[in-house]
């Protein structure tokens, strides 16, 4: 799944991933300007990074800290990441870098919520002219 660096709390499966190739290397930035490098298989999700993350907080995060794994969410590209998107459906290139955004947010705007904006500023016009 994904690795800091070798440790005692690293699970089997997570040292396994280590030797792959496919690995990704992700540098994640927090809103504070706080970075971190973590390296995930491709097939890991979202979802799973930020658990990952929240279980294996940085010491130097700690001022940081947030109560759940489920208020971390996951910026690529200005995007939100859903919590069920892989790092292999983002086309991450393997044994390079990828900046991420984690950021603490309790929920995600709807889908083309943008696009609904636009139609309720202008369903709010009366449409009268004034001259």
């Amino acid at each position: 799944m994904a690795t800091q660096s070798p440790s005692s709390s690293a699970s089997k499966a997570e040292l396994d991933s280590a030797s792959s190739p496919d690995n990704i290397n992700l540098r994640l930035i927090l809103v504070s300007g706080k970075t971190k490098e973590f390296l995930f298989a491709s097939n890991v999700s979202a979802q799973e990074i930020t658990q990952f993350v929240f279980d294996n907080w940085p010491q130097e995060w700690e001022e940081e800290r947030v109560g759940s794994s489920s208020l971390l969410k996951l910026i690529y590209h200005g995007r939100f990441l859903h919590g069920s998107v892989t790092l292999s459906a983002l086309s991450l290139p393997a044994g390079k870098t990828t900046v991420m955004h984690l950021v603490t947010r309790e929920n995600l705007p709807e889908p083309n919520s943008g696009d609904n904006l636009k139609k309720a500023k202008r369903s709010a016009c009366c449409r009268c002219c004034l001259s």
